[in-house]
């Protein structure tokens, strides 16, 4: 199975799998910045997983919503684009492709950067990093990532690396349905894609406004588990962005993505 078939399952089915590990893994005590588990290249990459993901993935700033940030990214001429997936040592990389809802963030906050300057910044299933690496950019005083991959926080060290940042604080620990974490603003993108999962992430989301009145802008292309899901009613549409070729065909007809403002009702569901 060439990985564009992999990318499938990833996108329809197989992410449920990560969505039980996100669920499963219950969060410890509420993070602070300082007890962060900052990841440095020097300390936590191992040299064998660097020259795997250097050898096997591709440094990118083209079809996709941010050329100003480089990534690496798995796309047609890496080996693993072909190869079985069952080949892939590291479990699935979902940190490995540029989601659209990643996407729009990322270009929204690069174009606003008003939007983080000097405010401390959660950017929940990170990913490949890329809308962290956006927010450090555009002048958020602190920023953490969060994606329960390690594979994902070395990916990140990487990216950093080739954007010519300091590496933020990196954490894999499941931090949903833990103590609500004081931060200005969270942003997450292509997380709706599980019910039981929106769930949790729509429960503890309205927690973090409460009590810290925290911002939260979603990122989704209009996938149909997050528009059908409760949360939909109570999210404001900031900008629409048209996505370029290349990500329409990694994606199956999803022709734009969208960044949410999630504004709940005062009571908790």
């Amino acid at each position: 199975m060439a990985f564009r078939g992999w990318k499938w399952l990833l996108l329809l089915g197989r992410q449920n799998t990560l969505a039980k590990v996100w669920r499963s893994r219950r969060g410890g005590p509420s993070l602070c910045w300082q007890r962060c588990c900052h990841w440095s290249a020097g300390k936590f990459l191992d040299p064998e997983v660097r020259a795997f993901l250097e050898e096997n993935t591709e440094v990118t700033n083209s079809g996709h919503l941010t050329p100003e940030i480089r990534l690496r990214l798995l796309t047609p001429r890496c080996r693993f684009w072909r190869e079985k997936p069952d080949l892939w040592p590291y479990g699935d990389p979902f940190w490995a492709i540029y989601w659209p809802g990643g996407q729009a963030l990322s270009r929204y906050i690069l174009d606003n950067p008003r939007v983080v300057k000097g405010r401390s910044v959660l950017d929940l299933g990170s990913g490949c990093g890329a809308t962290a690496i956006a927010a450090v950019m555009s002048g958020a005083s602190q920023v953490l990532a969060n994606d329960i991959d390690p594979i994902a926080g070395m990916a990140m060290i990487l990216n950093c690396e080739l954007n010519h940042l300091n590496p933020f604080p990196i954490t894999i620990k499941n931090i949903i349905n833990s103590e609500a974490g004081n931060w200005d603003l969270i942003v997450l993108g292509d997380m709706f894609y599980d019910e039981k999962l929106a769930d949790g992430l729509h429960h503890w989301l309205q927690k973090c406004i409460r009590i810290h009145q925290t911002e939260v802008l979603i990122g989704d292309p209009g996938r149909h588990q997050f528009l059908s899901h409760s949360i939909r009613s109570q999210l404001h549409k900031v900008i629409e962005y048209s996505l370029p070729e290349s990500t329409r065909q990694e994606n199956y007809g999803l022709t734009s993505s969208i960044v949410w403002s999630y504004q709940p009702s005062n009571s908790l569901d």
